[in-house]
Order: C-alpha cells, then sequence, then structure tokens
C-alpha cells in the first residue's frame, strides 16, 4: 500500500519544528528514523497531514552525560547508542537489551527517541527505560517538562506527549556501584518483536524487574532481596498482575509462565554481576 498524501517539512531548526507542532497539532507527526512511522503510513494506520522531519535540526545527534544521566537527543539513531564507547560499563542494560533491537539495518536508522514516542508495549527502549527509572524529556513553544517513564508510557503505542510537544530527549541513569544489571528476552527469531522481555536491577537490598511484552505497557515491580519459594511467589503474583494479552504469537498463559523463569533467570543474573 501507499500512504495518504501528506506535506513534508524539513525542520532546519528547533524552533521551526516546534512551530509546525504548535500549528497543525494533531496532524502533525515527527519523524526521524522512520522505521515505526513508515510502516504505519503505508498501511494508513497513520494519516497525518504533515511529517516534521527533524534529523537536520543541530544539537540533536550526540550522545552526552549530564552527571549521573546518559542523554540520548531525538536524532541519535540506535546504533549509534550501542556503539557508544564503554557503553557496558556506563549502562551494563542499555549494552545487553540494544542487540536485540531489531536487526542491524533498522537500527541504523531507527531513532532512540522515535522508540520511545511509538510505545511498543514489546520494545526494548521503553523497557530500559522504565527498568532504570529513566525520563522522557519533552518540548513544545509554551514549555519544557520532564516525565518519569513509568507516568509516561499509558498503554499500547500511547503516552503521554502532547499534540505539540515533541520528544527532545530520554535519559537512562548510568550504572550505579553496587548494582547488579541483566536482560533477556524471549522471541521467535533474534530482533522480532519480544513475546516476553526481562529487565533486571539488583541491589543490596532490593530487587527490581521489569516486563515488557505481557502487558498494554512496559510494567516494573520492586522487592526486597528474595530467593527461593519467596522470589517465586513475588513472581508468579506479578505475573498475574500484568493481565497478559493473547495473540498469534503466544497464549496469556505462555507469557505469564515467561514472567516466572524468564524473570527469576534475569534476577539471578544481575545477582550475579552485583556479587
Amino acid at each position: 500500500m501507499k500512504p495518504a498524501p501528506f506535506d513534508y517539512l524539513r525542520a532546519g531548526s528547533l524552533d521551526e519544528a516546534l512551530a509546525a507542532l504548535a500549528e497543525h497539532g494533531s496532524e502533525a507527526r515527527i519523524i526521524a528514523g522512520g522505521q515505526s512511522l513508515l510502516p504505519m503510513l503505508n498501511m494508513r494506520l497513520a494519516k497525518p497531514a504533515l511529517l516534521v522531519d527533524i534529523m537536520g535540526v543541530a544539537g540533536l545527534g550526540e550522545v552526552r552525560r549530564e552527571g549521573g544521566m546518559i542523554v540520548v537527543p531525538g536524532g541519535v539513531r540506535q546504533a549509534a547508542l550501542l556503539q557508544r564507547p564503554g557503553l557496558a560499563s556506563e549502562q551494563p542494560l542499555l549494552a545487553a537489551a540494544l542487540p536485540w533491537l531489531g536487526h542491524y539495518q533498522t537500527r541504523a536508522r531507527g531513532t532512540v527517541c522515535g522508540s520511545a514516542a511509538h510505545a511498543d508495549p514489546s520494545a526494548e527502549i521503553p523497557l530500559c527505560l522504565v527498568a532504570l527509572d529513566g525520563e522522557i524529556r519533552l518540548r513544545s513553544r509554551r514549555k519544557r517538562r520532564v516525565l518519569k517513564a513509568a507516568d509516561f508510557f499509558s498503554g499500547m503505542m500511547v503516552t503521554q506527549r502532547a499534540d505539540d510537544e515533541l520528544i527532545e530527549a530520554v535519559a537512562f541513569p548510568a550504572a550505579r556501584p553496587g548494582t547488579g544489571y541483566a536482560f533477556e528476552e524471549v522471541a521467535r527469531r533474534h530482533g522480532d518483536f519480544a513475546i516476553v522481555g526481562c529487565a533486571a536491577m539488583v541491589e543490596a537490598a532490593q530487587i527490581h524487574l521489569a516486563v515488557a511484552g505481557v502487558a498494554d505497557k512496559p510494567e516494573r515491580r520492586s522487592w526486597p532481596r528474595l530467593d527461593g519459594s519467596a522470589l517465586d511467589d513475588a513472581l508468579n503474583a506479578f505475573a498475574w498482575e500484568l493481565d497478559a494479552r493473547e495473540d498469534l504469537h503466544a497464549s496469556a498463559r505462555l507469557r505469564r509462565d515467561l514472567v516466572r523463569t524468564l524473570g527469576r533467570r534475569t534476577i539471578e543474573e544481575a545477582g550475579r554481576c552485583l556479587a
């Protein structure tokens, strides 16, 4: 199929992009990598009147450190973040998760912020943001605001971004001393959408586990350090709380089982990294 007709603006500055969003509102869509948006246009699941291309905007293409945060602006390709020198020590969870994100060709075009904006409930970037308690930095002509990832994602491909806002950057907390990180995913093939993805963060006194692919958005739970049957009970309760969806890829029962088994394995791996 072909997309419905639309106008195209290659923004020369952030102000120009924000002005277009302010003028056109819900009729405008930001395009950067286009790996999620273009298929939706071709299938006419999205019919914007205007596409605003931000890849020519200066200042959106470089990852930077701000204190304890890894800040990823709106023009950063997924491949560029994966290839960042020292990423495995700077934030091991990202280094472990990013190779699962699509394929080499899609990572070379897709952007990190674009994945956050798309908000697929199986996607690795939203999962990592929720697992690490990351930030979404939004900007419009009216104001700037920062939302925690858990507050930003509100449903299947639904977020708290207003029609006149763009994601200026997302920010991931860097690795903290005395913390172990791990990522595990089950998919039909490597690079396919996750049936279930788990991201764990283990500290001296706490366990944090985030899960994608089960509910309509990534979900995270925190517990004191548990083991044995106590951990099994906590994971079982989490699996049922998620109200697992059922589709052609997996049953709700399989997804619940994966939360229990894959969740435990991810937590144990993160615990070994802590040790």
